[in-house]
C-alpha cells in the first residue's frame, strides 16, 4: 500500500502524537509568538518608561559634564564608565527579561511545555539541496510566506498611517528641550508598538488555530502506518504465536517429567486423563501433577505405562477432576471422598500383586457429586489441549 499524502486521511493516534512530542514536534504559531513578544516590550516600555525617562536624564546631564580632574585622571573615567554600564543594564535588562518571558509563554501556549533535546540534535539530512528545494515548495512554506506577505502589506499601511500623524510631532522635537523632547519619543513609540500590537494580534488569532489545523494534517496517517505501529505495540503476531507454541511445548514436557512420580492415573478411558500424587507426610490432600484431553491424555497414559504407574479408568471422576482442579493444587474438598475411594482400591490392589493381601473386587461406585461432572451438569466442555496448556 502506497503511503503517499492522498493515502494519509486518518487521524493521528495518541502513540504518534506521543512520540512526536518527544521528539520536540508540537504546534508552534510563529505570529503568536511575534505578538507575544512585541506586547511584552510594550508592557515594559509603558511600565519603565518614567523610570527610564529619569535615568536618562541623569545619564546625559552626568555624561555631559567634565571638568579638569575628570580628564587628568583616568581612573575617575573608568569609575564613571563602570557607572554608565550598570545604569544602562538597568534600563536593558528588564525589557530583555520580559521578551524572554514572552517568547517562552507564547511556545508553551502554542504547543504546551516540550523539553527534547532532539530538535538541536546535528541532523545532516537537512543539508540535502534536493530535499531543501522540496520543502520550499511546501504547503507550509507556501502558507506561511503568504501570512508574511500579507504582514508586510498592512504592516507598511499602519506604519506609513502612524508615522503620516506623527510626523509633525516628531519634527517639532527639535524645538524642544531635551527632557521634554524625551518624554515626547517615548509616547510617540507607545503609540507606533500600539497600532503595530492590533495587527499582529489579528494575525496571531488567525495564525493559531491554521498552525494546529496544519500540525493535525502533518502527523496524520495510512492504514499501513496504523498497522505498523501496532505490530511495534503488540510485538509481530507471527513471533508472538512461535513464542507461545514454544511455550506449550515446554509446558507440556515439563508436565510429562512428573507423569512417573504419580501414584494414579485416572482416565475416561481415552478422553481425559488426570495424574494424581499423595504424599502423606508432605501433603494434605492428593495433588494434580498432569491432566490433558485427547492426544495429551494418551500421552500421559503411555508415559504412565512405561513407568508402571496405575492407571484406573473413572469416567466421571476423570472429568470432575479435569474440570474442576489446576495442575499442581490439591483436588477439591467436594471429591476426597471419591479420590481416596480409588487411591484405595490401587494400593489393594498394589498389596495383592506383591502378594501381601487379597485381591480386591471391582471398583465401587464412586461419590462424584453431579454439579462437578460437565457431561451431567450441562456445562460448556473443556478446553482442547492448546488452551488448556497454554494456561
Amino acid at each position: 500500500m502506497s503511503d503517499s499524502a492522498q493515502d494519509k486521511q486518518l487521524p493521528a493516534s495518541a502513540q504518534k502524537l506521543k512520540k512526536a512530542r518527544q521528539e520536540g514536534q508540537v504546534v508552534r504559531s510563529k505570529d503568536l509568538g511575534h505578538f507575544m513578544v512585541v506586547m511584552a516590550a510594550t508592557g515594559v516600555v509603558v511600565a519603565m518608561t518614567p523610570f527610564w525617562m529619569d535615568r536618562m536624564q541623569r545619564q546625559l546631564s552626568a555624561g555631559l559634564r567634565f571638568d579638569a580632574r575628570a580628564v587628568a585622571s583616568p581612573e575617575v573615567m573608568v569609575d564613571r564608565l563602570v557607572q554608565w554600564t550598570g545604569e544602562w543594564l538597568l534600563l536593558i535588562v528588564p525589557l530583555a527579561l520580559g521578551v524572554a518571558l514572552a517568547s517562552a509563554a507564547a511556545s508553551v501556549l502554542a504547543g504546551g511545555w516540550v523539553m527534547s533535546f532532539k530538535v538541536i540534535a546535528p541532523n545532516f539530512g537537512k543539508l540535502n539541496p534536493i530535499a531543501g528545494i522540496g520543502n520550499l515548495f511546501s504547503k507550509a512554506h507556501a502558507i506561511d510566506a503568504l501570512k508574511a506577505s500579507a504582514m508586510g502589506l498592512l504592516m507598511g499601511a499602519v506604519g506609513f498611517m502612524v508615522l503620516s500623524n506623527v510626523w509633525p510631532g516628531m519634527v517639532a522635537l527639535l524645538a524642544q528641550p531635551l527632557p521634554a523632547a524625551i518624554r515626547e519619543l517615548g509616547h510617540t513609540l507607545e503609540e507606533t508598538l500600539g497600532s503595530m500590537l492590533l495587527v499582529m494580534a489579528g494575525f496571531a488569532l488567525i495564525d493559531w488555530p491554521l498552525q494546529k489545523f496544519l500540525f493535525a494534517e502533518k502527523m496524520k496517517m495510512s492504514h499501513q502506518d496504523q498497522k505498523d505501529e501496532f505490530k511495534q505495540q503488540e510485538g509481530n503476531m507471527e513471533v508472538k504465536g512461535r513464542i507461545k507454541q514454544r511455550m506449550r511445548e515446554m509446558a507440556r514436557k515439563r508436565m510429562l517429567a512428573a507423569v512417573p512420580q504419580a501414584n494414579l492415573v485416572v482416565m475416561n478411558p481415552t478422553h481425559y486423563a488426570v495424574a494424581l500424587q499423595y504424599d502423606e507426610a508432605t501433603m494434605g490432600a492428593p495433588r494434580v501433577i498432569a491432566k490433558g484431553v485427547d492426544l495429551v491424555a494418551l500421552k500421559i497414559r503411555d508415559v504412565a505405562t512405561e513407568h508402571r504407574v496405575p492407571v484406573l479408568e473413572a469416567p466421571p471422576l476423570a472429568r470432575a477432576l479435569y474440570a474442576n482442579t489446576e495442575l499442581d493444587q490439591e483436588v477439591p474438598v467436594a471429591l476426597y471422598s471419591a479420590v481416596a475411594q480409588v487411591m484405595a482400591y490401587v494400593f489393594q490392589l498394589k498389596a495383592a500383586l506383591s502378594g501381601q493381601g487379597a485381591m480386591p473386587g471391582n471398583l465401587p461406585d464412586l461419590d462424584v457429586p453431579p454439579e462437578l461432572d460437565p457431561q451431567r451438569n450441562g456445562k460448556t466442555p473443556p478446553p482442547t489441549d492448546d488452551m488448556e496448556l497454554e494456561a
